[in-house]
């Protein structure tokens, strides 16, 4: 019953025999039994009979009810199919509109909303992120709203959360509601963050831990299909990456005691210093080579053994090699192999949860439609005019229907096969390209000549030139004038500069508009970013000459604020690098690579989803181990002296860097620190910091956030690039694509695989349909 636009694998859950391979084989001659108290739809045809079951008048015209019910639930799954969603739900006339209602654009607008705010309330509630500043020696007291603001917001939240779980129960019945682990998770969840919220309330907002704030992220999964199948592929891929992490982890120790025993202490100070910084004990030796892993501290490790003999290079190089450049790339390799195998199957999921919604609707419209023409009572069919009026109903886009409506209208006998029915919604897998509307006409033959030059692509690409040219110019003299002061610059060359560009841009903008027709201008994005840059432009330039005169020898306009107007024509004048983009299209390797971020745009969602989670997880996780542990600096007051200050302080040291920004105080400041530990650039700087601070068993919340961000989330991600590239890659080296299809259609995301996917077949979409738990067929 989730919605799953890119993938969705089909959980047998929504079976009422879960072990498809085990059914009853019935004697030869009879007709499928079942029975069911959920709903009677207008499938529910006599159960056990050896004959073909009698018509019954209220599948025809006459009716009336049973045709308007079959319409309704065949338009029911085509949306289902159509977003890739379950159909396991009822299917009685109650249930349908419900269920309709439910996934209205309204009702999952304000669902997602209601999750936004719920996890917004992290950033308002004690301790509030409402400060200008994270930094411990500047902060002001931040504003935290009075107890019970953010809690009746809360409950709120809570009341649309309960209407949610209610609904969705319902819809799938008791059955399926009792063998779903997320729904009763879904009521778990929300009972304890209920709970909480009363002891809350009843304290006056002063307890100390909140266990709801943690369980909030619960809400944002639940809700996302996407999200539940990436959460099965990290769960599917640990057991490989175990054996990886092992062989890390026997690597770490073994060079753990190989570097404790080689970096002795000795009585030497100069010896001494490799131990006294990195070696000292065996917490500190983890330390130092798990962060030599990522490379974040290298080679500062390395120096003070190094500077006393070269061979001690020996032991850090053959460490990296292994840790970092092998044992690391193979970890990137087994997630590849393991996500690529679950894009695959959950892409081959989807395919059959499409093509079973187009199916059961297939079936419900069969019935009526049989009943309506008794000449066709041995066929399978659905009329043509049946069809288009449930097609009419259908949340569908609009040139998806006009394309099956023309399709079904093109068909002789004005009867649909199933075979027909399935293809005639291959549809929903095409992007129409865009037609852009004809050019003018002129008789004019000097007016012809201007317009095939002004439509000819070589004049775009002079115009990328001339762009790339005030761009080059336009560097060049801010890099020029950069050390000097605002007295004693002269603008008249960039003034100039500015004028000749700016003048170009108007006449290719007008040349453009007199070719091709406005209507026709305006078809294309790049010309609409082009024009509405260029007049920003304009109108800016002519308020520069009303205010400062023309460019002259001499010329400086006032600087009047932050963003003066002349500040502003020189900023605007850098988005003309925008204006390449338009040339992507031109190269094929750019092609790609641009393809591939907009697939990744598509695609990102359940990824930034995971993220979101993990992050909101470990901020809360954070501020409740750490908030506060960081104290203020002396002279707080006014800013610091940073060189007096690093002065006194060990090199390289939180204190030293001035990271005091960088702390679990509020919510926002543990999100960017959280950010900050995961590129993994100077991250031993906070494990030491807070493992001083705080306690050395801090360092383990920080390697768990490595792990799971750097390690695991990263490492999806870059096997997310790998596999669009890769299949787009080898989709423009394949001959076989015809060039029709190009031309006609972009092909969607869901199309990526398939070539490589198998249809399922008429046997299995009947046997499943005739598993499903609320809807009876015949046959």
């Amino acid at each position: 019953m989730e919605s799953d636009p890119l993938i969705g694998t089909l959980d047998r859950s929504w079976s009422a025999n879960p072990d498809f391979g085990t059914q009853e084989i019935l004697p030869k001659g009879r007709k499928y039994s079942y029975s069911s108290t959920a709903s009677s739809g207008c499938c529910s045809l006599e159960q056990g009979a050896h004959e073909p079951p009698k018509q019954d008048a209220s599948y025809g015209p006459a009716g009336g009810g049973g045709g308007d019910l079959c319409v309704k639930q065949a338009v029911v799954f085509i949306e289902d199919a159509i977003q890739y969603r379950s159909i396991d739900h009822r299917v009685d006339p109650t249930s349908l509109q419900l269920y309709r209602w439910y996934y209205s654009a309204v009702c999952q607008w304000i669902l997602n909303v209601t999750i936004f705010v719920n996890l917004a309330l992290a950033f308002v509630e004690k301790p509030s992120s409402l400060s200008v500043t994270s930094d411990v020696r500047y902060r002001q007291a931040a504003w935290e709203p009075p107890c019970g603001v953010t809690e009746s917001i809360e409950f709120l939240t809570f009341l649309v959360f309960l209407a949610d779980v209610s609904v969705k129960s319902y819809l799938v019945g008791w059955n399926e509601f009792m063998k779903s682990k997320w729904l009763l998770c879904y009521i778990l969840v929300l009972a304890v963050s209920i709970v909480d919220w009363t002891v809350s309330v009843c304290f006056l907002c002063r307890e100390g831990v909140r266990i709801r704030r943690l369980l909030r992220p619960f809400f944002l999964l639940q809700n996302s299909s996407l999200m539940k199948k990436t959460l099965k592929c990290i769960k599917r891929t640990l057991p490989e990456m175990a054996s990886v992490m092992l062989l890390l982890t026997l690597h770490l120790c073994l060079f753990t005691m190989f570097g404790m025993l080689l970096f002795a202490h000795a009585k030497d100070s100069m010896v001494d210093v490799e131990w006294q910084r990195y070696f000292r004990n065996l917490p500190d030796s983890l330390t130092s080579l798990l962060v030599l892993l990522t490379t974040a501290n290298n080679p500062d490790v390395m120096l003070p053994a190094y500077s006393l003999n070269r061979a001690y290079s020996l032991f850090f190089v053959i460490f990296t090699v292994i840790g970092s450049l092998i044992l690391m790339n193979l970890l990137t390799a087994i997630i590849y192999n393991q996500f690529r195998g679950y894009l695959l199957k959950s892409v081959q999921a989807s395919l059959l949860r499409r093509r079973l919604g187009i199916r059961a609707a297939f079936e419900v419209l069969s019935s009526h439609s049989t009943g309506a023409h008794p000449t066709f009572h041995q066929m399978v069919f659905v009329d043509s005019e049946t069809f288009l009026n449930m097609l009419q109903e259908v949340k569908i886009d609009e040139y998806c229907r006009i394309a099956i409506t023309e399709k079904v209208k093109g068909l002789s006998n004005g009867v649909i096969s199933a075979e027909q029915f399935q293809k005639l919604f291959d549809e929903l897998d095409k992007d129409p390209v865009k037609l852009h509307p004809p050019q003018p006409y002129y008789e004019s033959r000097f007016l012809q000549i201007l317009q095939v030059i002004g439509s000819h692509r070589f004049f775009d690409y002079i115009g990328n030139l001339v762009a790339l040219a005030n761009l080059i110019s336009i560097c060049a003299l801010l890099m020029l004038d950069a050390e000097k002061p605002g007295i004693d610059r002269d603008d008249f060359v960039l003034g100039a500069i500015n004028c000749f560009f700016i003048l170009y841009y108007v006449v290719e903008m007008a040349l453009k508009i007199f070719s091709h027709g406005f209507k026709s201008y305006i078809s294309y994005k790049s010309n609409i970013f082009d024009g509405l840059l260029t007049i920003i432009l304009l109108i800016l330039q002519i308020a520069t000459f009303a205010l400062y005169n023309f460019p002259h020898p001499g010329w400086k306009p006032d600087i009047q604020g932050l963003l003066s107007l002349w500040e502003m024509v020189r900023l605007i004048n850098m988005f003309i690098v925008f204006r390449f983009l338009r040339i992507i299209p031109n190269m094929k390797v750019m092609s790609l690579v641009a393809g591939t971020l907009l697939d990744l745009v598509k695609n990102l969602r359940a990824f930034a989803g995971i993220l979101v989670v993990v992050y909101y997880v470990f901020a809360i996780i954070g501020i409740d181990l750490f908030r506060g542990v960081l104290p203020s600096p002396k002279n707080s007051s006014v800013p610091t002296n940073k060189t007096q200050d690093n002065e006194t302080q060990q090199c390289g040291t939180f204190e030293q860097l001035e990271y005091w920004p960088n702390n679990f105080d509020d919510f926002a400041a543990a999100l960017v620190t959280l950010w900050d530990v995961m590129v993994v650039n100077n991250w031993q700087v906070f494990l030491d910091a807070f493992s001083r601070y705080t306690t050395p068993w801090s360092k383990l919340y920080f390697v768990a956030w490595w792990l799971v961000s750097s390690v695991i989330w990263v490492n999806l991600f870059v096997a997310l690039i790998l596999e669009n590239f890769i299949h787009k890659w080898d989709r423009s080296n394949r001959p076989s694509l015809s060039t029709v299809q190009e031309v006609e259609y972009h092909m969607t995301v869901q199309q990526m695989f398939r070539e490589d996917l198998e249809e399922p077949t008429d046997e299995e979409l009947l046997d499943r349909l005739h598993h499903h738990p609320h809807l009876h067929l015949s046959r």
